[in-house]
């Protein structure tokens, strides 16, 4: 019997696909069959270039040697959580305690606790295009979306006035800054605004009323380059404390995205709802690397020169690809990008449709456009339609955490023979 048409769960059945995930299968083919492909699309590191700090690899070592391989409490280890405290309050000027700190296995599962534990079905959840997966959170809890569609000219920031008429009966806003998929950040006016409004909505609600919370994925935050600042709600407004879930972690300041070690910052009352579903789903950071993690948040100065250096090397890498796309902007060709504010991304502009190829091909759709870029300039990027877009944003994302440097103006030559071969 053949029970491959039977039904699954309603969720299961209905869930999208990641777009990430496909295009990262048919890149992988390519590079299989030979190909040299210029892969912008992941968003990890290739740790033979960036490798986590040696003196946290040499901690995390040290743990496993020490046998550090029992379950973790639910909330994560308290010297870990002391040491979180300690690490927002250097970089940040954040106050947190350590029962307000709740670790898990990066930050994926924290914010699936965050959507758990405050959306119920139907409850209204507002989240801007583009942006990482929030599509797919509020699809699990079966909620409303809310979408705001972003624009290049705001960076692809929301604005409090794009937020404000859907406010009356949300339950959640979901914001990212840095941005994925962007390297954009919010203002501190913006965000200020943003946080007045949340707190002027939830003064109007009765006692027994939900209430309006903000989720705040900052998992980028200390890396921004040049003169860009990361703000956050409650250093801008400690009234927010009472309403703003973080989510943070090393992943992406350690280079260190398959060591798994995330937390979130929030009142009690939400984390340890959240607790209780990381317990269900066993969601926790192993616990050798919650020991090395709390050991080397406490070591500032290696801390310093980690993100001195790293920082650098990221920022040389996007602002070369930034100043290459320029270039091929004054050249006449229909791009362009979101200069380079943050995080490991830069938002690309490529507008092909319409043209003909040299074999008198037409790109009718941005997915033509995409595989264009693909097979002629081995060029491969994620397009915003990833990230909750529109089918017809001509917008990328890039990313920089497997790029070689020497690679970039060998890129840049085979991306201007490919856009000079169109009509």
């Amino acid at each position: 019997m053949n029970n491959d048409t039977a039904p699954l769960s309603h969720l299961s059945q209905t869930l999208i696909g990641s777009e990430i995930v496909k295009l990262g299968g048919e890149i992988k083919e390519k590079i299989s069959k030979g190909d040299k492909i210029y892969n912008f699309t992941i968003g990890d590191f290739d740790s033979s270039i960036f490798p986590i700090p040696q003196r946290f690899e040499d901690l995390i070592i040290e743990a496993y040697k020490n046998r550090k391989t029992t379950y973790p409490p639910a909330n994560g280890i308290a010297a870990l959580r002391e040491s979180v405290t300690h690490f927002i309050k250097k970089y940040e000027g954040l106050d947190y305690s350590p029962d307000e700190v709740l670790i898990g296995a990066g930050g994926r599962p924290l914010i699936y606790g965050v959507y758990r534990a405050i959306v119920d079905e139907g409850d209204k959840v507002i989240y801007p295009v583009p942006s990482w997966n929030n599509n797919h959170y509020v699809h699990f809890c079966g909620g409303r979306h809310q979408v705001i569609e972003t624009r290049p000219e705001d960076n692809f920031m929301p604005t409090a006035e794009e937020i404000k008429p859907y406010i009356s009966d949300a339950v959640l806003i979901a914001l990212c800054s840095p941005l994925n998929p962007t390297g954009t950040v919010f203002t501190k006016e913006e965000l200020s605004k943003i946080c007045d409004m949340i707190l002027e909505e939830n003064a109007r609600r009765k006692e027994n009323e939900k209430k309006l919370y903000l989720l705040y994925d900052q998992m980028y935050w200390t890396l921004t380059y040049g003169n860009t600042r990361h703000y956050n709600p409650v250093a801008l407004n400690p009234e927010m404390k009472d309403y703003t879930i973080y989510i943070d972690g090393i992943s992406k300041a350690l280079a260190s995205t398959g060591v798994r070690v995330g937390w979130a910052l929030g009142p009690q009352k939400v984390l340890n709802k959240m607790r209780s579903i990381n317990s269900h789903v066993g969601a926790w950071s192993p616990m050798a690397e919650q020991h090395a993690t709390a050991a080397f948040l406490k070591e500032d100065d290696e801390m310093d020169a980690h993100l001195s250096h790293f920082r650098s090397e990221l920022q040389e890498r996007l602002q070369k690809i930034y100043d290459g796309f320029q270039q091929l902007k004054k050249e006449g060709y229909d791009v362009d990008t979101c200069k380079p504010e943050a995080a490991i991304y830069m938002a690309i502009k490529i507008n092909l449709t319409g043209k003909k190829t040299s074999d008198g091909n037409v790109l009718q759709t941005q997915q033509d456009v995409t595989a264009y870029i693909l097979n002629e300039a081995k060029l491969g990027l994620v397009p915003f339609y990833a990230f909750g877009g529109s089918k017809n944003s001509p917008w990328y994302r890039l990313s920089v955490g497997t790029s070689k440097k020497e690679d970039i103006p060998e890129m840049f030559e085979k991306l201007r023979k490919a856009l000079g071969r169109l009509k």
